[in-house]
């Protein structure tokens, strides 16, 4: 929902996954294209998306968005009937999908949505190898941005 401009170039942000740094390390990233049908495009373009509550599964050698809200919009073909939380297929190379069954499969991590993005006119997905976070972990996290905001605030009135 946040239409933020981007520091890479030629890109803009249509929703970002902020819950998922605090609640998952996230170890690596990828970039994703996305299969998408023509009214899904048209309400990406009016950033009417939301992918908090998604995930990312390998099914079959394949990569699978599931739980992504993209709103249809009310100008929408009367003659079709949007799913807005349809299973979206996953476009990656067999070198990165080989990569993220192994770590999925035998080294227990989760693959969930942090961005969704425009790259060159296309709509792309940032995935993020994530381990979850334990509570005590949230806390430390907490507790080390506290610090740092506390430290900034001293040095700024000395």
């Amino acid at each position: 929902m946040n239409k933020k401009p981007d520091d890479r170039p030629g890109t803009s942000t249509i929703a970002l996954n902020k819950r998922a740094r605090h609640e998952y390390f996230i170890e690596e990233r990828f970039e994703a294209g996305l299969a998408l049908e023509g009214w899904e495009v048209k309400s990406l373009r009016a950033s009417k998306a939301q992918i908090t509550e998604s995930y990312v599964v390998i099914k079959n050698t394949e990569a699978w968005l599931l739980g992504a809200h993209i709103m249809p919009l009310v100008t929408a073909s009367t003659h079709i009937h949007p799913d807005p939380t349809r299973t979206r297929k996953l476009l990656l190379n067999r070198a990165e999908l080989d990569r993220l069954i192994g770590a999925v499969e035998r080294k227990g991590y989760t693959l969930i949505p942090l961005a969704l993005f425009w790259k060159k006119g296309r709509a792309k997905l940032e995935i993020g190898l994530a381990k979850g976070k334990k509570a005590h972990d949230k806390r430390a996290v907490e507790k080390e941005r506290d610090w740092r905001r506390q430290k900034e605030r001293l040095l700024r009135h000395s």
